[in-house]
């Protein structure tokens, strides 16, 4: 079993992997930076070489880097699509030396502009960044929640992306729970977990699925809310996670929680509430 949480690399960089162990995560994700500003120091030697250490020492085969907040790969406005295509550079070179397999990418806002404009700067982006990086990270394009003027909500929008990527091989999918719920993808039961991941084979390829963000949703099914709710507290709800842990597509790939932190619980609660409907 492929589970764990996005852990904090506060201190250093190698401190993510001491947290991901301290709670007994199999896999995790984390920031290379300050996910919250646009500008970041470039990793030390010494820093990378005791991140992979640990790695090696801990038996972890397999993390997952994302993407700071503030880039939006779909802007069309021309100083946002710079800073934020430099940061996805960036973010490839960072995830390529510390040797991580996959970079989880949010598409982004058209800001009111359409659809097609975003799709369009979303595809780009990926391809301008992936043909000056020269490594082996690929980019999962993470499905979004249908937030107003969000581009990637539909299967059919990120196939429309990936239909414009130039370098095939080198992206995939990471599929948030929350999002597709609050974007009209019914995950709680078993027959709604199968025709949604139907859909996504039919129009993308159950084959590009290579990440899922295991998040319980505060909101309503198709309510287009990024609110992400601890593991069965929410509209997802227990048997929904559990069918989904049973799901012979879902089951082995990386499960990384981004749930809330409160006085209802933690990661190391809802990895507890996981293991245990996993089994």
């Amino acid at each position: 079993m492929l589970l764990g949480a996005h852990v904090s690399i506060s201190g250093t960089i190698d401190r993510a992997v001491d947290r991901a162990r301290e709670l007994k995560c199999t896999t995790f994700q984390l920031f290379t930076r300050n996910p919250r500003g646009w500008k970041a120091k470039k990793l030390k030697k010494e820093e990378i070489e005791e991140f992979k250490r640990k790695m090696k020492e801990y038996g972890y085969g397999l993390a997952v880097s994302h993407m700071p907040y503030l880039p939006n790969i779909s802007s069309p406005l021309i100083q946002t699509y710079k800073k934020s295509l430099s940061s996805l550079i960036e973010e490839l070179e960072r995830a390529g030396e510390l040797s991580l397999k996959y970079l989880v990418v949010h598409i982004g806002s058209h800001l009111g502009k359409g659809l097609d404009i975003g799709i369009k700067k979303a595809a780009e982006s990926v391809n301008t960044a992936l043909s000056k990086v020269n490594n082996d990270v690929v980019v999962l394009l993470e499905n979004m929640a249908g937030q107003r003027n969000s581009v990637g909500s539909r299967f059919e929008d990120i196939k429309r992306i990936l239909n414009l990527i130039e370098y095939p091989d080198r992206v995939g999918v990471c599929f948030d729970t929350c999002h597709a719920f609050a974007a009209g993808y019914d995950l709680r039961t078993r027959e709604a977990i199968e025709n949604t991941l139907r859909d996504f084979d039919e129009i993308i390829g159950l084959r590009l699925l290579k990440a899922v963000h295991i998040n319980d949703s505060k909101g309503d099914l198709g309510s287009h809310l990024d609110r992400h709710e601890h593991i069965g507290m929410g509209k997802i709800g227990e048997n929904g996670f559990r069918e989904l842990f049973h799901n012979k597509y879902i089951r082995d790939l990386p499960l990384i929680l981004e749930t809330p932190v409160d006085s209802r619980g933690n990661f190391a609660t809802n990895l507890a509430k996981c293991r245990e409907l996993y089994i």
